[in-house]
């Protein structure tokens, strides 16, 4: 009896200490969404760094949310790799998260500028220009989804003249045609604003 009542009561005190422990890290949380709305960059990115080992214990909606606002942190400061990262991890939890879709659709753009200044310098070199073409191509293919999805939940004219561009400079001419196609499909779930 006496062995039970401990093994209960060492429960209790590990739970409890757990809740605390959540609570340390909402907390952390909520101090980072403070600073990152008073663009506080430098404090959002301490408390950034000291949510993100153990991010796990956050609610799964604030985890969500946190990784979106982290992504667009690591945007603003031009680290692309990172920003990448979370936005994929935002959409591993929720698909439709268009916001996401957009950022990574252009975010995934970003090499294209300097891999055609590779292939024009790699003109007289045939496999140089190769690689660089199918990473140029790769990078396109990479994007594309990701803007048709941010295009049918929230049309731009910019981005469908970018996704059309796009599919002409992949000389995808079926691509291009199933294009209206897509974006109505597309179109039946969007989320556009994440709760914690």
């Amino acid at each position: 009896m006496i062995k039970t009542v401990f093994v209960f009561l060492l429960i209790i005190c590990f739970a409890s200490a757990q809740a605390q422990y959540n609570t340390k890290i909402y907390n952390q949380y909520l101090d980072f969404n403070e600073a990152q709305s008073k663009n506080d960059n430098s404090k959002a990115m301490l408390k950034a760094d000291s949510i993100l080992h153990s991010s796990e214990k956050l609610p799964i909606k604030a985890q969500t949310s946190f990784y979106r606002r982290l992504a667009k942190l690591y945007e603003d400061q031009n680290q692309p790799e990172k920003a990448i990262l979370y936005n994929e991890k935002v959409l591993q939890a929720v698909p439709d998260f268009y916001i996401s879709h957009r950022a990574l659709g252009y975010l995934y753009l970003l090499p294209t500028n300097n891999l055609v200044d590779k292939m024009n310098q790699a003109k007289s070199n045939s496999a140089e220009h190769q690689k660089y073409q199918s990473q140029y191509f790769k990078a396109i293919e990479t994007a594309l989804p990701h803007l048709e999805k941010a295009e049918a939940c929230d049309h731009d004219d910019a981005t469908l003249d970018l996704i059309k561009g796009l599919y002409q400079k992949l000389n995808d001419k079926a691509g291009l045609a199933g294009l209206d196609k897509r974006l109505k499909l597309l179109r039946a779930n969007c989320i556009d604003l994440l709760t914690d």
